[in-house]
């Protein structure tokens, strides 16, 4: 049979990526994008665009619809990534109802394989010194903060369509992706942005693990080929602290050294500042209650089990980081000097 891919989300970070990734290798691809993305300059030509939204069925069934000689494979990467504080929404009807809608269509239609991208995020987060590895069940009452909270809810779903509905569907969790080609403009793009800009004269204690975006791409690409059923993968790369991405910024593109880095239980009281200060900017906050917790726990992720079944092998951070200054200074998005 014909093999088609249907990416969700495509017109974000990840979801073009993985589309770009599919269309390297000669696949056949169709894209979900919500309305307002319908003509984002960033969606390629060859690919067959569906216009929906997760949250409405009705509007998904148009994508699921093949020849009887075509086999379906469906990547779900359409979500909201929030480090805000406080219960929104709509963060909730992406993140747990829209996946729950894409998991009914996958059984309903009888996909070939779903590869739902959840995240980290989703798995209780030990003490400091305990290795985080994959686990089998998900409780979002044992995670912290809304993000998490959904993507535990969401990851569990899948799986319980596995094992009561037979759905062929692998799951991957990747860290804190970031890397070129970021239209949507993530925190580590608004870091260096910020960064470069002389918005930042001091960074905070603490870190955690980044992975590039491309290899999160191709460790879903892989799943898609030999990810096992009702599998999990951390697709995860290793910990890094906000000193050293300003030290590699800095000896990278030599623009401004900073040197003082405040500690975390100084950065929660000023949290809520930093949250409105970067609403009135329009622009995504660095820092809030719920990024500085992140940026403060456990983050030893352990990626062994993705590089043992799907050959994963996250590239270096410091490469990540140069291609994502010169990708922000080929579209722009530096100020003038």
């Amino acid at each position: 049979m014909k093999i088609e891919y249907l990416v969700t989300g495509a017109a974000g970070h990840l979801g073009w990526t993985v589309t770009q990734a599919l269309l390297a290798r000669g696949e056949t691809v169709r894209v979900l994008v919500l309305p307002s993305d319908a003509h984002a300059p960033q969606l390629p030509d060859n690919v067959k665009v569906f216009v929906g939204d997760v949250r409405d069925p009705a509007t998904l069934e148009p994508c699921f619809e093949t020849d009887s000689d075509t086999a379906l494979i469906v990547i779900h990467c359409a979500a909201i990534v929030t480090i805000a504080s406080g219960f929104q929404q709509i963060v909730y009807d992406v993140n747990v109802t829209g996946v729950k809608n894409i998991v009914d269509l996958c059984v309903k239609h009888g996909v070939k394989k779903l590869v739902y991208v959840s995240s980290v995020h989703a798995l209780p987060t030990p003490p400091k010194g305990e290795v985080i590895r994959e686990i089998k069940d998900f409780d979002p009452l044992k995670v912290v903060g809304l993000y998490a909270q959904t993507k535990a809810e969401a990851t569990e779903y899948v799986l319980n369509a596995v094992r009561e509905k037979d759905l062929d569907a692998t799951i991957v969790h990747p860290s804190g992706i970031c890397g070129p080609n970021d239209f949507s403009h993530g925190y580590l793009t608004q870091l260096v942005r910020d960064w470069h800009d002389g918005r930042l004269s001091a960074g905070i204690r603490g870190g955690y693990d980044f992975v590039d975006v491309r290899d999160v791409a191709n460790g879903i690409l892989a799943c898609c080929d030999i990810g096992r059923k009702g599998e999990c993968y951390l697709l995860t790369n290793r910990y890094i602290s906000v000193e050293s991405i300003f030290e590699a910024l800095y000896d990278l593109g030599g623009h401004k050294h900073i040197r003082t880095f405040i500690p975390l239980w100084f950065i929660k009281i000023v949290a809520p500042l930093a949250e409105f200060y970067y609403k009135c900017l329009k622009q995504k906050p660095l820092f809030t209650a719920y990024s500085i917790y992140t940026l403060g726990c456990n983050a030893e992720f352990s990626h062994e089990k993705a590089t043992r079944e799907l050959g994963f092998s996250p590239r270096p951070f410091r490469e990540t980081l140069k291609d994502t200054m010169d990708w922000c200074d080929q579209a722009g998005l530096f100020d003038k000097d």
